[in-house]
């Protein structure tokens, strides 16, 4: 994995005393909370329903254990044991002290880790597929592009005050696993007629209060382009995104105001003063970075465990564990394996202090000392022996991480909602608590199959509910917390949006509502239907006479 150079180390060093200087001004008085805002906001620090938060940057999800530890320092020291990992693959914490803050983030540092661009209106953390460098159907290693984005956009002096926030995600394979279409500008590795492999370019998607899929905008740009592409297409949105209006700042609005083939054209435009230039990789930066991101030292394995197959005969617990957990590795004999935080009655994405500990030492042991964390808040070992998965499991179920959920009922996102958000209309996590209590049995939500389920707090959209098989908003009607509920909503390659359903539930209706949408689901699948394609074959109909003559 990529670590700091020096110029790194300087900029998060500097940024740390500079923020230190800033909070003391703070708490003195000299600074008001208007006038200290933004300084706090270009460090990661919100102030939140109840207290601040801060948001950590773990770059395209990738974490060493050395992180991970310092991670479970950070909570025990700073915050209440616990951190939260969420959708754009950080960690957040929810109680931290301002006074403490420069502390804190001087304890990240030490492990080249920092909250600079996880706030405000700028380029944010880039994300990449959690399985990169390890899955059979990958193309190339997203983390090295999305590096190379990180060096390029950190601080980039024509945007670091954009009209709004802008968000990043790339994926080396041609099965999306991060959600490419739901960003400001998605990146997918593909390969032209050739065979040679490039990229195609998507722009204007998002979520929040005006969702949308994000277009194609080039269907094949040369891998040494990405750069000055990239530069091109944020040069007009910074040019032309509106600044007046914060609900239609976003570059989706702008890809739809002016229609995308006029968008292409003004790229394309644009790039043509760009391309060959010095915003595209110099000779051998590409490969002095691919470096960065050797594989590690694999074994020369049998494609099978015969010890990995043994224990899923005779261990009916391991083997459903291993139907959902586990992910093809491109080499024979690993697997990639899928660490669940999604416990019955748990609050999704969240990790004790002693459960980041136990992961670093398993990484250790088992994983080449490396951890991703998925934006769907789980994290992931991504090289893991076959032969050692039986043990692994064993260590992971006393953790409450080895749940056999991925991609299932309970496996569900969440955002904080308004149990710490003070933009939520609703709360999120105690819906997501009882859906799970309520598909509590593990031979049930395997039968039912895969079902992303996904739930947000408000319009923001942090719970990607828009995308969910089925999506769950929580809104507000007279002071009371109402759930409106979507289906058909899709994150992968085959991207769509969800639609309403009808009224909205209350929150003692809610989990009811669900169960009737699964059971409906049971009903009319047709024999192996995934929930999506069934909804997909049969429409909305069917849910809608169930569901509403139900309630």
């Amino acid at each position: 994995m990529y670590r700091y150079d020096e110029f790194d180390r300087a900029l998060v060093d500097q940024r740390v005393e500079q923020f230190r200087g800033q909070v003391a001004r703070r708490l003195s008085g000299e600074l008001t909370e208007d006038e200290f805002k933004p300084l706090r906001l270009m460090n990661g620090l919100y102030l939140q329903l109840h207290a601040y938060m801060m948001r950590v940057a773990i770059p395209y999800g990738t974490l060493s254990s050395r992180q991970m530890r310092q991670l479970a320092h950070v909570a025990r020291r700073y915050d209440k044991g616990y951190g939260h990992f969420t959708t754009r693959q950080n960690i957040q914490y929810n109680w931290p002290k301002l006074a403490e803050v420069p502390d804190m983030l001087a304890d990240l540092a030490e492990v080249e880790m920092h909250g600079i661009q996880t706030s405000g209106n700028c380029i944010r953390n880039v994300t990449a597929d959690q399985y990169a460098g390890a899955a059979g159907d990958e193309i190339e290693d997203p983390r090295v592009y999305a590096e190379i984005i990180r060096q390029w956009s950190t601080l980039h002096p024509e945007f670091s005050f954009l009209p709004r926030k802008f968000k990043v995600a790339v994926t080396g394979s041609p099965n999306d696993r991060a959600a490419v279409a739901v960003h400001d500008i998605g990146i997918r590795m593909i390969r032209n007629d050739s065979g040679e492999p490039g990229f195609e370019i998507l722009v204007g998607g998002g979520q929040g209060r005006t969702p949308m899929i994000a277009p194609t905008i080039r269907k094949f740009l040369p891998k040494e382009h990405l750069l000055s592409y990239l530069e091109a297409i944020m040069r007009v949105y910074n040019q032309l995104g509106r600044r007046d209006n914060i609900f239609k700042a976003r570059i989706k609005i702008l890809v739809h105001a002016v229609g995308v083939e006029e968008f292409t054209r003004m790229v394309e435009e644009e790039w043509t003063h760009l391309k060959g230039g010095p915003v595209d990789l110099p000779p051998g930066e590409l490969e002095r970075i691919l470096a960065y991101f050797a594989p590690p030292p694999f074994e020369d394995l049998a494609s099978v465990s015969p010890h990995f197959e043994e224990k899923k005969a005779t261990d009916p617990a391991f083997a459903a564990w291993a139907e959902t957990n586990l992910f093809p590795h491109r080499v024979p004999g690993y697997s990639i394996v899928n660490l669940s935080l999604k416990p019955v009655g748990g609050v999704p994405g969240d990790a004790s202090a002693d459960q980041m500990d136990a992961v670093a030492d398993l990484a250790d042991r088992y994983s080449f000392g490396e951890i991703r964390v998925t934006h769907e808040q789980n994290l992931v070992f991504a090289h893991v022996r076959q032969q050692d998965l039986y043990e692994l499991w064993q260590a992971l179920v006393p953790l409450g991480m080895a749940t056999a959920n991925i991609g299932l009922t309970t496996d569900i996102i969440a955002c904080p909602g308004l149990d710490y958000c003070d933009l939520a209309n609703a709360r999120s996590i105690p819906v997501a608590q009882r859906i799970t209590e309520r598909f509590d049995d593990i031979a049930r939500i395997h039968d039912i199959g895969e079902l992303r389920l996904k739930i947000s707090g408000c319009i923001n959209a942090c719970g990607h509910h828009h995308v969910g098989h089925i999506g769950i908003l929580g809104v507000d009607k007279k002071g009371e917390e109402f759930y409106q509920i979507t289906l058909g909503g899709d994150a992968t390659e085959t991207a769509a949006l969800g639609e309403l359903i009808g009224p909205a539930f209350s929150s003692d209706d809610v989990v009811d509502a669900v169960e009737t949408i699964v059971e409906t689901y049971v009903d009319v699948r047709a024999n192996g239907e995934r929930f999506l394609d069934t909804y997909r074959r049969v429409g909305a109909d069917p849910f809608k006479e169930k569901l509403y003559a139900a309630h």
